[in-house]
C-alpha cells in the first residue's frame, strides 16, 4: 500500500514538473505583444478636382519617421523666413452684400460664422477688399459725391456714404463683430464723374485740377468709414488703371498716379493723421514697370507701402521682379475671378497654383479672389459690368446657397494660415506646387497642388523626419501640424 502511494506521488510530481516546464517554455517562446497603433501627427485636408471630396479632413494616419523610400520629397525649412501674411479672402462687392443680406437671418448668420469665424467649422477669412463707390458688381454705378450734369462740388459738401448704408456697411459691421481683427483694402473703380475729363462713369481720366479735391475725397471716405466703426487698412488709388472699358472705370497712368500720390494723396493723409496704407497699381502682372516707375519717383516712394496685382495678364513672377527692385516695399495680390463658364477642376488647379501658392512664393502678403457672392444668374452687376463673374457663394434664394470653386480655393489657405503667419522655405518638386507657413501659434502649414494628371506619392520632410502622403492628379491638400 505504501509502495502504491509512493508511486502515485512520484507520478503527480512528474506531471506538475512537465506542466511547469511546458508553461515556462511557452512564456519564453511566445510572440512579442503587437506595437501600439501609429499616432497621427499631421492633419490632412483634401479637395479633389472631381468634387467627390471638398475640403474634408482625411482619416489617413500620417506619422513622422525615417524609413527610407524612393518618393520625391518636399522639405520644409522653417529657419528660412520670408514675408509675413496679412490674410486670405475675397472682394465684398456691393452686389455680394446685397445677396447675402437677402438670406434668412438664421442662414445669413450661419454663413457669416462659417466664413469669418474661428471655430472648427469656419474657413476664417481674414481679409476683404471693398470698392470706394460702386464696382461693376453693383446694380448701378455711383460715387459718394454724384452731382447733376455740369455741376461740381469742390468742397465735397454733398459727400455721403448713403449709397452703401443699405447693404455693404451694415454687413461689414456684422462681420467685424465676428472677426474684429479683419483687415480691409478699399479701391475706387472711378472718381465722381464731374472730376473726369469725359463726363462718364466709363473710362476717361481724373482732371489734374481736381487732384487735391480727390485726395480730400479719400480722406473723407476713410474718416466717415472709421466713424461707422469700419477701419480701412489700405487703399489703392485706382482699380485696374490701364483698363477703361468697365462700368465704372477710370484710366490713370503711372506718371499720373505718381503725381497724385506725391503732391496730393500722400500729403493729405499726413495732414489728416491718417495711417491707412497707400498701395499702388492694382492691375495685371504684365506691366510690372508701372509700380516700379512710381516707386522710382523719390517724392512718391515714401508715401507708398507697396504694389497690388491681378493676373488676367502676365506671369505671377512679376511680383518677385518688383520685390527685387524694391525689397523694402510690400506686395499684394488683390483680385482674380472664376468664370461662370469655368470648370471646377481646372479652376481649382490654376488658382491654387497661381493665386494662392504662386503669389505667396513671389512675396505677396495676401491672396484675394474676386467677388464673395452673387445670385444664380451672376447678378447684380452694372450695365456693361461682368456678367460671368462667379461668386465663391451662389445665393439661389433666401434659404438656399451653394459653395463654388472660389470658396475652396481660398479656404485651403484661410482656414489654416492665420494673419501674422510667415512663409517658410520649401523646395519645388515636379508637378507638386507647394508653399509652407509657420503660424503665430507655431503650427506648420503646407499647401500642395498636384498639377499633373496622375496621382503621386511624396514625402513631407521636417527637421530630419518625414511622412509619406499622396495626392491624386488635380487635387489639393493642406497639411497641418
Amino acid at each position: 500500500m505504501n509502495g502504491t502511494r509512493k508511486y502515485q506521488k512520484a507520478i503527480l510530481l512528474l506531471l506538475v514538473g512537465v506542466l511547469f516546464f511546458t508553461c515556462s517554455k511557452s512564456k519564453v517562446h511566445s510572440d512579442p505583444p503587437p506595437p501600439p497603433p501609429a499616432k497621427n501627427e499631421v492633419d490632412f485636408w483634401l479637395t479633389k478636382s472631381d468634387q467627390t471630396v471638398l475640403l474634408q479632413k482625411q482619416t489617413t494616419v500620417l506619422s513622422f519617421g525615417t524609413a527610407y523610400n524612393i518618393y520625391p520629397t518636399i522639405e520644409i525649412d522653417s529657419s528660412q523666413v520670408f514675408q509675413s501674411v496679412d490674410g486670405f479672402g475675397y472682394t465684398l462687392t456691393g452686389g455680394s452684400a446685397q445677396v447675402i443680406n437677402s438670406l434668412t437671418p438664421t442662414l445669413k448668420q450661419q454663413l457669416l460664422l462659417e466664413l469669418f469665424g474661428s471655430s472648427a467649422n469656419s474657413i476664417s477669412i481674414s481679409y476683404l477688399r471693398i470698392s470706394i463707390g460702386a464696382s461693376d458688381l453693383n446694380n448701378a454705378p455711383f460715387s459718394y459725391d454724384d452731382m447733376p450734369p455740369s455741376e461740381t462740388d469742390v468742397n465735397l459738401s454733398h459727400f455721403t456714404l448713403s449709397p452703401d448704408m443699405t447693404d455693404l456697411i451694415p454687413l461689414l459691421k456684422e462681420i467685424l463683430v465676428i472677426n474684429p481683427t479683419l483687415k480691409i483694402i478699399a479701391t475706387p473703380w472711378s472718381a465722381p464723374v464731374w472730376m473726369k475729363d469725359n463726363g462718364s462713369t466709363i473710362g476717361g481720366s481724373l482732371q489734374s485740377i481736381y487732384y487735391s479735391v480727390y485726395a480730400s475725397y479719400f480722406v473723407k471716405y476713410l474718416q466717415q468709414m472709421k466713424g461707422q466703426g469700419i477701419p480701412i487698412t489700405a487703399i489703392t488709388p485706382q482699380n485696374e488703371p490701364l483698363y477703361g472699358g468697365n462700368n465704372p472705370s477710370m484710366l490713370m497712368s503711372a506718371l499720373q498716379q505718381a503725381e497724385f500720390i506725391k503732391n496730393n494723396l500722400g500729403p493729405a493723409f499726413v495732414n489728416a493723421n491718417i495711417t491707412t496704407k497707400i498701395i499702388v497699381y492694382d492691375h495685371n502682372c504684365d506691366q510690372p514697370g508701372y509700380p516700379i516707375a512710381i516707386l522710382t519717383d523719390p517724392a512718391a516712394n515714401p508715401f507708398v507701402d507697396g504694389s497690388a496685382f491681378h493676373l488676367y495678364g502676365g506671369d505671377i513672377s512679376a511680383l518677385s521682379q518688383v520685390h527685387n527692385a524694391f525689397p523694402s516695399k510690400n506686395l499684394y495680390f488683390t483680385e482674380q475671378y472664376t468664370s461662370s463658364t469655368g470648370d471646377f477642376g481646372g479652376d481649382l488647379k490654376w488658382h491654387l497654383k497661381n493665386v494662392i501658392i504662386g503669389s505667396m512664393r513671389n512675396w505677396s502678403k495676401l491672396a484675394l479672389e474676386w467677388n464673395l457672392a452673387n445670385d444664380g444668374s451672376f447678378n447684380p452687376h452694372t450695365p456693361g459690368g461682368c456678367n460671368t463673374c462667379k461668386g465663391a457663394i451662389t445665393v439661389n434664394s433666401s434659404d438656399n446657397l451653394i459653395r463654388n470653386v472660389g470658396y475652396y480655393i481660398v479656404a485651403h489657405a484661410s482656414k489654416f494660415v492665420s494673419a501674422g503667419s510667415v512663409r517658410v522655405a520649401t523646395n519645388s518638386v515636379g508637378n507638386l506646387n507647394n508653399v509652407a507657413f509657420k503660424t503665430p501659434q507655431g503650427k506648420k502649414v503646407l499647401i500642395v497642388e498636384n498639377d499633373g494628371a496622375t496621382g503621386e506619392l511624396f514625402n513631407i520632410k521636417y527637421k530630419g523626419r518625414w511622412v509619406t502622403a499622396s495626392l491624386e492628379g488635380g487635387s489639393v491638400g493642406t497639411f497641418y501640424w
